[in-house]
């Protein structure tokens, strides 16, 4: 069960301590390498979840896959949230620190949506431009592939979004034919 206030509230104090302790990087680093974990472990992932599985045996099996893979700190604050009985939205937290990092450094974070992968050139075009436009100083560009689109892009920045695909012009087009724009009425 998804909680973004509970999230929200761990990873503000994380990301306060991080600072407190000149660790921000480290921290934003170990969050990116536990949340690219949990997406390719979905034993990791219900094992976190399971509440067959006591507190101890947790924290055991979390320190084993996570290893030397992240800061002192970065652990500590897993451990508590084992502790405290909130593993199973550490995913969720991951990425809320993930965000509030973002949010501090003026990253903007950019989805662009094709049907088939783009070329890093034009990644970086989208980039300068973006930045050219003077809202966005800094862009992390994240680049999705759904097919569904059939053709063209979805760039989606914030609250912006700009859908020039060929499935968004096909449905604007059904919907003109549904209205009969394309019939004259003669009466």
């Amino acid at each position: 069960m998804r909680n973004p206030r509970l999230a929200t509230r761990y990873a503000k104090s994380l990301v306060d301590l991080a600072v407190e302790q000149g660790q921000l990087e480290q921290i934003y680093t170990d969050m990116q390498w536990l949340q690219a974990v949990c997406k390719s472990s979905r034993d990791f992932v219900n094992l976190l979840r399971s509440p067959i599985i006591k507190a101890d045996k947790k924290n055991k099996i979390v320190d084993a896959v996570i290893g030397q893979n992240v800061s002192p700190l970065s652990k500590a604050f897993i451990t508590l949230l084992i502790n405290k009985g909130r593993e199973k939205n550490l995913q969720e937290v991951a990425g809320a620190v993930i965000t509030q990092y973002k949010a501090k450094k003026g990253i903007q974070t950019v989805t662009l949506t094709t049907a088939i992968p783009v070329s890093e050139a034009t990644k970086q075009a989208i980039v300068s431009k973006m930045q050219a436009s003077g809202d966005y100083k800094q862009v992390d560009l994240e680049s999705v592939v759904d097919d569904s689109i059939i053709g063209g892009f979805v760039l989606k920045a914030g609250d912006k979004l700009i859908d020039a695909s060929i499935a968004y012009d096909l449905k604007a087009i059904a919907r003109q034919f549904e209205n009969n724009d394309f019939i004259y009425k003669v009466k």
